[in-house]
């Protein structure tokens, strides 16, 4: 299917009455006619500020239909737009804009305290608008829009994300695609790969928050094929059951995270809800422990469709629910291009089955933005490139991760990844949440450290501790077990379900740093 003609404002002409948008929690409808107009006037005001093709935005705000008003009006002004977590402080989002060379801010009054210390660190010239309630100090949005035309700006062009890493080593890097001065109607790979499935109308909900790339693609790409988001304003496992019976929800998108606390739900809640309207499960995002995959499957049926990408769109995997049956713990093949595994001490590729680090021959062409030493990490002598996993392929060209090449553990001179063990420990009954790690250890180097979150009504003990390591050390050896085991309320996990694990390492060296 060709990468043009696909744009939401071409099913506003066609069925303009037909929700774009759907507010869970009230039901209310953002139209494809209104969806137009509301864009149209916003991209008229972008030009009005002195915005033009290639200047960008920075948008911190909650997941709400006025977020699709906001990315598509930067869209067909040919502009960067940039999404930051709502759980970021000042000094955080005041540096993205920064980095990213943001000509305007757009902040939601839900984040009123850190939107107004943000602009207090801004330069002048960074115009600040504020959308729902205006902020002191702040442009309204939607004031400031009322008065322009409906009609689209004379100088229409594809605009595009730049989403900026997690920053879990360093600080977090904007990774930057061409723009290449497309028509609005051209639609990137990563929204063309789900043309097949969003070809009927669909009805798509992602519980993640919108400035994650794969909650923010993915429905951005069902506005390009005339379907409807049901934007989820924060997850809650039961009320998403709901929201499928409610809305007949046809495409949902997960992480592991979501699927977690399903099935925590009581098994006569999960029974009680119809999702039979359902036509696709897809995740990513992080891995997803096989005990997990199967019960999802087996509730939901052969639906579950597991994605293998980054922000960097490098080049990525698909395996449907039937091949992951067939290879369980498998991420897929690849789905465009080849894949190899590599030894980064020879750059040979590895013979099958033996573990190396994942590169692929494919992918759209990007940059961190100004770091191109970062850039030129990412690939290999022979121009491949990779997102920093390691893993093996089979000999029909599944590939299966070990573990992110930076969280390797080097224990007396093996190398340890640490996922093993928290697929393992994930499963004991009396577990939510874990996170394995190295921390220092003067004897072999490193020493595996694991922080266990329990399961509701639980209680931490030695006995338990004991119990946990006994229980990993059941199916692996020991040196991949943890040696001791601390618990804690929570863990730092990201919304996308990545856990932040920089914060857990640098907490245990400074304390080792304390004892030494």
């Amino acid at each position: 299917m060709a990468n043009t003609g696909h744009h939401f404002s071409i099913h506003a002409l066609s069925q303009g009455s037909h929700p774009a948008c759907i507010d869970a929690s009230n039901g209310q409808v953002l139209t494809y006619a209104a969806l137009d107009q509301r864009t149209n006037q916003a991209a008229h005001l972008f030009r009005e500020l002195g915005l033009k093709a290639g200047d960008g935005v920075v948008i911190f705000c909650q997941n709400h239909p006025r977020y699709y008003e906001l990315i598509w009006a930067a869209h067909r002004a040919g502009l960067y737009y940039t999404p930051v977590s709502w759980h970021s402080k000042a000094q955080e989002i005041a540096y993205i804009i920064e980095n990213s060379n943001a000509k305007v801010f757009i902040a939601s009054s839900r984040f009123e305290d850190e939107a107004i210390k943000t602009k207090a660190l801004l330069d002048p010239s960074v115009r600040c608008l504020s959308v729902f309630s205006k902020l002191d100090s702040f442009d309204s949005f939607e004031q400031r829009c009322e008065t322009q035309p409906q009609t689209p700006i004379a100088d229409q062009a594809s605009g595009r994300e730049m989403l900026y890493t997690s920053g879990t080593t360093g600080k977090p890097k904007g990774v930057k695609f061409p723009l290449n001065g497309k028509a609005i109607d051209y639609a990137p790979s990563d929204d063309m790969a789900l043309a097949a499935e969003y070809a009927n109308q669909p009805v798509v909900m992602a519980p993640g928050p919108l400035y994650h790339a794969s909650p923010l693609l993915s429905t951005r790409s069902a506005h390009r094929f005339g379907g409807t988001v049901v934007v989820i304003d924060k997850f809650d496992a039961q009320e998403t059951l709901q929201y499928i019976q409610d809305y007949k929800v046809t495409h949902m998108v997960c992480v592991p995270t979501h699927f977690l606390r399903l099935l925590s739900l009581p098994k006569e809640v999960r029974e009680s809800y119809d999702c039979s309207s359902l036509q696709m499960i897809m995740h990513t995002g992080a891995p997803c422990p096989k005990e997990t995959k199967y019960a999802i499957i087996d509730w939901f049926g052969p639906i579950v469709i597991e994605i293998y990408a980054g922000t960097e769109r490098v080049g990525g995997t698909m395996i449907t629910s039937q091949e992951w049956l067939a290879h369980p713990g498998s991420i897929g093949r690849v789905s465009v291009g080849s894949a190899h595994v590599v030894d980064e001490a020879t750059w040979e590729e590895v013979p099958i089955g033996e573990t190396g680090v994942i590169y692929f021959d494919s992918g759209e062409k990007f940059e961190y933005h100004g770091d191109a030493e970062k850039t030129n990490s990412m690939y290999s002598p022979q121009g491949w490139r990779t997102m920093g996993d390691i893993g093996r392929m089979d000999e029909d060209g599944y590939i299966y991760l070990t573990d992110r090449k930076s969280n390797m553990i080097i224990t007396g001179g093996v190398n340890v990844y640490p996922q093993e063990s928290e697929n393992r420990l994930i499963t004991h009954p009396k577990v939510a949440d874990v996170a394995v790690f190295g921390i220092p250890n003067l004897s072999f180097g490193e020493e595996v450290k694991a922080v266990v979150q329990l399961s509701s009504g639980e209680s931490a003990s030695e006995e338990l501790e004991l119990e946990l390591i006994d229980y990993c050390k059941e199916v692996l050896a020991a040196v991949k077990c943890p040696r001791s085991i601390d618990f804690a309320q929570s863990l730092p996990r990201e919304d996308n379900g990545k856990l932040y694990k920089k914060k857990l390492i640098e907490r245990y060296a400074e304390l080792a740093s304390q004892t030494a």
